[in-house]
């Protein structure tokens, strides 16, 4: 059986509709809440290099943070994105599911089917 990870906000709906959906396929599951437990730069960059997006398109710009952050400057770096996520969790776009070297993001929840099946 495949181990599989989401990246989990309990309150955000989709999320949950993910993790019910996963867990239909797999008993295996790691859930990590990354609101109580932020993941560090390097866990970011790593999600980023499986999904093969950049920083900016992992991020939640309609939050208020985002805005209040400014981090819709051209000028700011990819490491500078990065930190703003790790500081601030929940720009982090949300829910993404992980499974045998690939990621997913779960909007809608079935994108998670083609890297879990």
């Amino acid at each position: 059986m495949k181990k599989i990870t989401i990246i989990h906000n309990p309150r955000c709906s989709k999320s949950r509709e993910t993790l019910a959906l996963i867990e239909q396929k797999s008993s295996d599951i790691e859930i990590i809440e990354y609101l109580k437990q932020p993941l560090d730069a390097a866990k970011i960059s790593h999600i980023l290099s499986l999904l093969g997006l950049t920083a900016r398109q992992l991020m939640r710009t309609k939050e208020t943070e985002y805005k209040a952050q400014q981090l819709n400057s051209e000028a700011l770096t990819e490491d500078e994105l990065i930190a703003a996520m790790v500081n601030t969790p929940k720009l982090i776009e949300r829910p993404i599911v992980l499974c045998d070297g690939k990621a997913a993001i779960g909007r809608p929840p079935e994108n998670v089917l083609a890297i879990i099946e």
